[in-house]
Order: structure tokens, then sequence, then C-alpha cells
């Protein structure tokens, strides 16, 4: 399942924005998946961090004061085909910008798209790889059909 992190200043987003930000980044990141309809077994496990950084601690070399704002999500390995990574990176682009509240935030929005190595993904002692998150899709189905 995807992990977000977003790194911003902290007067970037409003507190009460963070969970609806969440939100919206982790659908995104299901769409890019291909999953159409997220359950418990997606949403329960797709983890969301937010880094408030205080002001001054991010920026760029020409020190304009630009708020930039950087997401980082790491999926399990080959989650995203080439054309789920663009819609990915452009959805959470806009979703950025329109929760700032400037469209402009667009133009400072960095995506990092990272996977996990084969069994590089670690839930409750488990060391996930294909097969493990097979038979967790498994489980969640069957789970799910009852």
């Amino acid at each position: 399942m995807p992990m977000i992190d977003v790194y911003a200043e902290s007067s970037t987003f409003a507190a009460e924005v963070l969970p609806e930000l969440g939100k919206e980044l982790t659908h995104a990141i299901l769409r890019a998946e291909g999953v159409a309809k997220p359950g418990p077994f997606h949403l329960n496990n797709t983890a969301f961090f937010a880094h408030m950084m205080e002001p001054g601690t991010i920026g760029t070399a020409a020190g304009d004061g630009a708020r930039v704002v950087r997401v980082h999500i790491i999926t399990p390995s080959n989650a995203l085909t080439r054309a789920g990574q663009i819609q990915l990176t452009h959805e959470v682009t806009d979703i950025v910008a329109k929760l700032w509240g400037d469209p402009t935030q667009a133009g400072r929005t960095w995506v990092l798209l990272s996977e996990a190595a084969e069994g590089g993904w670690g839930i409750a002692g488990t060391a996930y790889g294909k097969e493990e998150f097979g038979a967790l899709a498994a489980a969640a189905k069957a789970a799910s059909s009852r």
C-alpha cells in the first residue's frame, strides 16, 4: 500500500485542510494504481504523513521566499504504470494547488515517486513482496464478498 509524505512550511496549509489533503492524495494514488473502488483494505493501509516545517527550513537557492511543496509517494514495486505515474503527478500537483488556494503553487510543487524494492515493504513484521501482497489482496477480496 502506498505511503505519502508531504513536506511544506507550516503556514502553507491550514491545519483543518490536512485531513482533506491526505484523503485526496490517497484517492489519487489508488486511482493511478487502478483501484476503482477502494475499500477498507486500501484506505486503512495507505499512510499520509504531513511534515509541516518551520518557516525558513524549506526553500530554493534563489532565496526568494517561494513556497515549495514536496510530495513523496512510495509504492510497492510495479504498482504504477508509466501512464499511472503521469496521471498521479498531475493530480497531486492539482490537489496541492487547490488546497493551498493558489493556482501558481503548481509551479512550485515537486512530486517524487519511489518504489520499494521487492520484499522491501514491511507491515506487522512481514517483508512484503508480490507473493505476500497477492495473498493480502485475495484475503481482502474474500472478506469483502462475505
